[in-house]
């Protein structure tokens, strides 16, 4: 008898256990009814800058190098030995400096040579010119014929030529001479020789015998495409783009490590064509050069102004995504705080920030902090970034303009 009691209170207490469960069950599901209530949707805030027009200057950098503004090769204009080279390479010459002298004796003695011929004429013409002279009084009489008249005239015309034949002869043996001395022709900087002391030369030669640069001031030839050009062309007709009469032809220079160069340069002209090959053309900017610090042939890049925008459009870079078309798109914040994306037409990269051709209008609250956490159609709390105001951040930005891409 004893098994089935410890059999039935083994049974009653898995009951009671159950029991137990039920009711705190049913406890939990009543408590859950009665104590739920609907959570408030939390609103996400988001940083925003007011789109605001404000005038920019626009420029472009553009790739060139550098010219000497003056080059004139050395030749010699007459033959003969050098018998010394009066300079040191890679130094500053004067115009006029004296460079190398050829041997002058040949061309001393053909001077001398014309010089001599000349007194000779003109002594020849002196007993002419008195002889005619009595024959004229002479045939006035009758005392001698017209013929021998005629002789003794025509021989002072040929004596009075053969005069001014050994006056040119001897000039020309003067400049010749002269031309032994070979001289800079402009002021610069003089490369090295070709040529040593005892060297033979001859008048004209194919190849020079040095280089003189000048290189204050020096030239830098960029290169524009043409349909840039045509480009600023239509936004000046549009009235987009004003020009500044002031400051249009400064050009900035930035060096091949990036460094900008200490003096501003001018814009001397724009090439009258257009290299077809290229389909670009040059554009020529003098630079004052006065540490010679720009050699010619060195790789730079000229900011060139473009133009001033009266009512640009410049936004922060991190406000402007990629859509999956690669189109640019901003989140902006419309008047009943639902955000709205607009895709977008950039200009250029202006610094830390993106010139807008089309797509934001001014008073539009673009999102620039929380964009990840929001999507189009949904409610925010839009709060001003430091600063708030899209145009006066990008006042602070004072770095050249290049093409976006």
């Amino acid at each position: 008898m004893r098994p089935n009691n410890l059999g039935h209170e083994r049974i009653h207490g898995l009951a009671t256990l159950a029991s137990i469960a039920c009711l705190l069950l049913l406890s939990g599901c009543d408590v859950g009814h009665s104590g739920q209530q609907a959570a408030p949707a939390r609103v996400i805030e988001v940083a925003t800058v007011t789109v605001q027009p404000r005038q920019v200057e626009l420029s472009t950098e553009l790739p060139g190098r550098t010219s000497a503004y003056l080059v004139s090769e050395i030749r010699p204009q007459v033959n003969g030995i050098i018998q010394k080279r009066l300079f040191k390479e890679g130094s500053d010459v004067k115009a006029g400096q004296l460079l190398y002298q050829i041997d002058p004796a040949p061309f001393q003695v053909a001077h001398d040579s014309a010089k001599a011929s000349l007194g000779k004429a003109q002594a020849n013409l002196t007993p002419l010119q008195l002889r005619a002279r009595r024959y004229s009084e002479l045939l006035a009489d009758k005392a001698v014929s017209r013929q021998d008249y005629d002789d003794a005239s025509a021989a002072v015309e040929q004596a009075k030529a053969e005069v001014e034949y050994w006056k040119t002869a001897v000039e020309a043996a003067r400049i010749n001479l002269g031309y032994t001395k070979v001289s800079a022709p402009i002021p610069g900087r003089i490369g090295r020789s070709s040529v040593t002391d005892g060297a033979l030369v001859t008048a004209y030669q194919a190849s020079s015998l040095a280089t003189v640069q000048q290189l204050d001031p020096i030239y830098v030839d960029v290169a524009q495409s043409s349909a840039e050009l045509l480009r600023l062309k239509r936004n000046f007709e549009t009235g987009l783009l004003s020009t500044d009469g002031k400051n249009g032809k400064h050009v900035r220079i930035l060096l091949e490590d990036g460094t900008p160069y200490p003096m501003e340069g001018t814009l001397q002209f724009r090439e009258v064509s257009v290299d077809p090959a290229t389909g670009s053309f040059t554009l020529r900017i003098v630079v004052p050069n006065p540490q010679s610090l720009l050699l010619p042939g060195m790789f730079v890049r000229a900011v060139v102004q473009e133009g001033i925008a009266e009512r640009a459009i410049l936004v922060p870079q991190q406000g402007v995504t990629r859509n999956t078309k690669g189109e640019p798109v901003a989140l902006i914040v419309d008047d009943s705080n639902t955000v709205q994306q607009r895709i977008l037409t950039l200009d250029r990269a202006m610094g830390d920030h993106w010139r807008v051709s089309s797509g934001l209008e001014p008073g539009d609250r673009l999102i620039v902090e929380g964009m990840l956490n929001v999507r189009p159609g949904m409610t925010v709390k839009a709060v001003p970034l430091d600063g708030g105001n899209a145009g006066e951040q990008a006042a602070k930005t004072e770095a050249p303009a290049a093409k976006s891409n």
